[in-house]
């Protein structure tokens, strides 16, 4: 799967950390940014990852800064983009099921390596469920599109 990864400074280490384990497990990473510890605005990675996967050229994304927030809200600006803050494998199971979310954040001072790895490899196996959940994603890229609102 093609996936992109973005952070802030803050995240850096753990970027490295599932940019180098999601390559041992096959996957084509695209790692944006930022590549030094010297201090960033997360919005500027957050919109680059966000671009990226909109346009297809990522599959699938993850977002990573110091507590997830700010990135994930960065990434959201993109109506094409649905980015879920995660930080156990139920809300990653979730987001994809029912949100069908494209793209999953997490705070690098908030969890563990072991954890995200966990986060992540539950968002990459889950399925959209579809169904009565498409109508819902479908209102996510398009906000006017409400039923007796």
């Amino acid at each position: 799967m093609r996936i992109a990864i973005a952070s802030d400074h803050a995240a850096l280490d753990m970027k490295a950390a599932l940019h180098e384990w999601l390559v041992e497990k096959g996957h084509e990473v695209a790692d944006l940014g930022p590549h030094t510890p010297d201090s960033v605005d997360y919005p500027d990675y957050g919109y680059k990852l966000a671009s990226v996967v909109a346009d297809g050229t990522a599959m699938r994304g993850i977002a990573l800064c110091g507590s997830g927030l700010g990135i994930s809200m960065a990434v959201n600006r993109n109506p094409q983009v649905r980015c879920a803050l995660v930080s156990e494998q139920l809300s990653a199971r979730l987001a994809r099921e029912h949100n069908d979310a494209n793209v999953i954040a997490m705070g690098a001072r908030l969890i563990g390596i072991e954890q995200a790895k966990a986060c992540v490899q539950t968002f990459l196996e889950t399925a959209f469920a579809g169904d009565r959940h498409q109508r819902r994603v479908d209102k996510l890229s398009n906000p006017t599109a409400t039923e007796g609102a």
